[in-house]
């Protein structure tokens, strides 16, 4: 095709496989694989990972058109790793029509009345962990947002918040994590195969607990609890929407993985930011002690409150795009396109490198300066990509804005800390961008600190 978008397809069937993954192998991860090919080729280039043509993009124009999607020309489309370890129902996988539908029937958990519950328990669980920490302690960032980000999630979905069960499945979950960017290779000593055996063992751990509810009547407050009351809604109603046990199972799984790891990377990269930005980190507390001053003592956080914090509001979309926790947005060709000048063809698969357009300098002044203020003005369309856009974007987007600003809130009106570590090498074989050494911190509990009760 000779109008198609400049790059190499590699070795026959290999493509570039080999060099996409010793690049996340390195600990620089997929941006180094993407950026060297971008440099060489422009903002339109195309390659072959997994056997699969890939064309990245990193243009806000053509952001704009793929996530929208007017055209109706593309799907949301993961390698096959990811797809089989999350699942045929995942709503990362669904086709446009069965999207709709898991969206309609998923929706309820990120509700008002859902999310302001939530919140006010997500500040309660920061609350207790945090006043753990001692004065000169060294504390791993990544691994306390790990904790408790799964523990509120867990909590919320499937009513477990403690116990070997929650233990083992956080396991299982980390498993599935470190699996999603691996070779597809069903080998007993493969990574993948690891991850595949950890889905099983989730599977079986939700069907044991929508059984016991089924059979022996047991009920509790929580999202698997309102998805098993549509289903029995639904045989009475065939106008009302319904799903299977496997897309509960599938999108249990999803939202579990998505709530955990990709929040609690985002928190971990927060602190690092502020640790190493003095400037932005004293605004930020000035504003939040000021906060603090007016809401009774020993008080829980609302989702009301939340709207109060205009620049820790900043401060989380500002580490949001330096960080780019979810990187680059796949989408399948549904039909032959143009785009950039540049023919698509029907079957390939094509990615909004968010992270290019996160630190485009034509996009983002000096986009490798943490300011948080650059937000005081509108943005330019289709500039800040941390949930996607259009029709997919993440459906627990306000979720993680509301963990983020509860943990801000709590650490800085409690600890001054130093980054004991600057180290950015990423974890290998993450999905989401994590930080290798978990973000390391020397905390100091400030004078005037009082224990929430």
């Amino acid at each position: 095709m000779s109008d198609a978008p400049p790059g190499s397809c590699g070795l026959p069937l290999l493509g570039e496989t080999v060099q996409f993954m010793a690049a996340i192998h390195r600990g620089r991860g997929f941006y180094d694989f993407v950026q060297s090919r971008r440099l060489r080729y422009g903002n339109c280039f195309k390659t072959n990972i997994f056997g699969i043509t890939q064309v990245f993009l990193s243009s806000t124009a053509s952001a704009k058109m793929i996530l929208n999607n007017e055209s109706g020309k593309f799907t949301k489309r993961y390698i096959r790793s990811i797809a089989e370890l999350v699942g045929d129902h995942s709503i990362l996988c669904a086709s446009q029509q069965h999207h709709k539908l898991l969206r309609t029937c998923l929706g309820n958990l990120f509700s008002t009345a859902s999310l302001s519950k939530f919140t006010r328990q997500f500040d309660e669980s920061v609350v207790q962990s945090l006043e753990g920490w001692g004065d000169g302690d060294i504390v791993i960032i990544l691994n306390e947002a790990l904790e408790i980000t799964f523990k509120a999630i867990c909590g919320i979905l499937i009513g477990l918040e403690d116990g070997d069960e929650l233990k083992t499945l956080q396991k299982d979950i980390d498993c599935i994590c470190k699996a999603m960017l691996a070779l597809p290779l069903r080998l007993p000593w493969t990574r993948f195969r690891r991850g595949l055996q950890a889905r099983e063992r989730i599977m079986r751990t939700l069907e044991t607990i929508t059984s016991e509810r089924r059979h022996r009547g047991i009920s509790q407050d929580d999202f698997l609890q309102h998805l098993l009351a549509l289903i029995e809604k639904a045989y009475c109603d065939v106008d009302l929407p319904r799903l299977t046990d496997g897309e509960i199972k599938d999108n249990i799984l999803t939202m579990i993985i998505a709530g955990q790891d990709t929040t609690a990377s985002a928190i971990t990269w927060m602190v690092k930011y502020l640790g190493e930005n003095q400037k932005a980190l004293d605004i930020l507390r000035a504003e939040q002690l000021h906060f603090a001053k007016r809401i009774s003592p020993g008080s829980r956080l609302s989702l009301e409150d939340l709207s109060q914090m205009p620049y820790a509001s900043k401060v989380v979309k500002e580490s949001l795009r330096m960080a780019s926790i979810v990187p680059w947005f796949p989408r399948l060709v549904l039909q032959d396109s143009k785009i950039e000048g540049y023919q698509l063809k029907r079957g390939w698969t094509v990615n909004v490198d968010a992270r290019s357009i996160h630190l485009d300098p034509s996009v983002h002044t000096n986009p490798h300066e943490f300011n948080p203020s650059r937000f005081d003005d509108e943005s330019k369309p289709y500039s800040f990509l941390a949930f996607g856009m259009g029709a997919r974007t993440c459906l627990g987007t306000n979720m993680a804005r509301a963990m983020m600003l509860v943990f801000l809130h709590r650490l800085v009106t409690s600890y001054e800390w130093e980054v004991m570590d600057s180290d950015s090498t990423l974890e290998k074989w993450a999905m989401f961008s994590r930080l290798k050494n978990g973000c390391p911190v020397m905390v100091k509990r400030l004078a005037d600190h009082t224990t929430p009760v």
